[in-house]
């Protein structure tokens, strides 16, 4: 089975990755709706401009939704109130662009290591994404749940087992992973644990240190792909797999680690 490849599409580069995807038959997956002051001010005018502008994707259309300051599952009801409203939004923009898939960050805070917590965060979160996972139903639109600050994989695969909606799946953050788990946790533990809902993979390269977003080939990365892609590949439905990097220089660098079938613009 070849890799289903997207690259991620940003606002300061969207004009360069759009052209990568349409030259090498990629998938998108678009970041616009994540900011407020888009969904804020001109929502409808970004909707019409990017859907013209992604006419000429050949692979599939995802969308990144709203991450900054959102806390699923707060204690503070006008919170849920807020962030229902903004994934809303973001459900509304993927429905009229024809992406089938959002994610969004699960923001578990990790800092916090007592069982109250832990046991209350779940709680309200099977809550939360058990009433929205209805709502994105409506929109045919997939919630892909990504890990963020999480430091190992049952925080979120106990919280989907519990849902248990097919609307609610999950996206591993491979660089997040790596980063932000206990130290005994490894990829494969990630990677076997949510693979029952596991259908979105967010892939980039880092120093170990920092959530950096470099290619895979980046001189001071801690993540060897050519290990970690034959594990996602070898799983009995594979995930699309999306170049999160900042520079699509770096999205093109890596996709000669992909299995793939020659682009046009190679022959």
């Amino acid at each position: 089975m070849l890799d289903n490849v997207l690259v991620s599409a940003g606002r300061h580069n969207l004009t360069e990755v759009l052209a990568l995807a349409t030259q090498n038959s990629l998938g998108v997956e678009l970041m616009s709706f994540a900011y407020p002051d888009i969904l804020d001010n001109d929502f409808k005018g970004t909707i019409a401009r990017l859907k013209t502008l992604i006419q000429d994707v050949s692979g599939p259309i995802t969308l990144h939704g709203p991450f900054f300051d959102m806390s699923p599952g707060s204690v503070d009801e006008r919170i849920n109130t807020l962030v229902r409203h903004r994934f809303t939004q973001g459900l509304e923009a993927a429905a009229a662009l024809g992406a089938k898939r959002m994610v969004v960050h699960a923001n578990f805070l990790s800092s916090i290591r007592n069982d109250f917590y832990r046991i209350g965060w779940h709680g309200r979160n099977v809550r939360f994404w058990a009433d929205f996972a209805e709502i994105a139903r409506t929109f045919n639109v997939t919630i892909c749940l990504e890990n963020m600050w999480e430091f190992e994989p049952s925080i979120l695969s106990q919280l989907l087992a519990e849902v248990n909606h097919s609307y609610f799946k999950c996206c591993l953050d491979v660089g997040h992973a790596y980063l932000f788990s206990d130290e005994k946790v490894t990829l494969n533990d990630w990677v076997t644990t949510l693979q029952p809902w596991l259908i979105h993979a967010h892939l980039n390269n880092n120093n170990g240190r920092i959530d950096e977003h470099h290619g895979f080939n980046y001189p001071k990365g801690a993540l060897n792909y050519k290990k970690i892609l034959p594990v996602l590949r070898g799983l009995a439905n594979p995930p699309m797999m999306v170049l999160e990097m900042d520079k699509a220089e770096d999205m093109r660098d890596s996709l000669p680690y992909f299995e793939r079938s020659p682009s046009p613009s190679s022959d």
